[in-house]
């Protein structure tokens, strides 16, 4: 199972259409907030299984502030994550996790990317694909594959520019 999860995508769903077209195909699409406008629309592009949530700059949309699901067995919670204060640090979204037993957290918001892996929880935020704010400034976002024996894989992905998936395209 191949899930890609993105965020903070601020309205530029060109960006979203070229992440998806990137990665190539997925089994299960997560949008972790501060996506803007036409939600509709973004779910149609991911063409697989999608959760989305609502983030500080969704206004006048209609999701959940937070979302819970399972994957291969494991609990998930979903959420951009300011209400959790994730500007200051991780530590009260771990406590609330560990404490409802979720065993996988995904956040946004910060735009920069993260990925703890602990004995009981597992914390990532996949950074931002559209305005990126970690040294490097570079748009990332999150695969992870489950193999056929349930064990997570987690890789960070850095999205290539318009100009480079043209040349990809051009010289195949």
């Amino acid at each position: 199972m191949r899930i890609l999860v993105i965020s903070d995508s601020h309205g530029k769903n060109d960006d979203v259409k070229r992440v998806l077209e990137q990665v190539g195909e997925i089994d299960m699409f997560i949008h972790l907030g501060d996506i803007e406008k036409n939600v509709e629309y973004v779910k149609e592009l991911a063409k697989c299984e999608t959760h989305m949530v609502l983030g500080n700059n969704d206004f006048f949309i209609d999701l959940p502030h937070e979302d819970s699901f399972e994957i291969a067995g494991k609990k998930v919670l979903i959420t951009h994550g300011h209400r959790f204060y994730v500007g200051y640090g991780v530590d009260k979204l771990r406590e609330y996790a560990v404490d409802n037993g979720y065993d996988i957290v995904m956040f946004g918001h910060t735009h920069r990317p993260y990925l703890e892996i602990g004995e009981r929880v597992t914390i990532l935020n996949p950074g931002s694909i559209s305005y990126p704010r970690q040294d490097g400034r570079k748009c990332t976002y999150m695969l992870i594959e489950v193999d056929r024996e349930g064990e997570f894989h987690y890789s960070r992905g850095v999205m290539k520019s318009s100009l480079e998936m043209f040349y990809n395209d051009f010289f195949k």
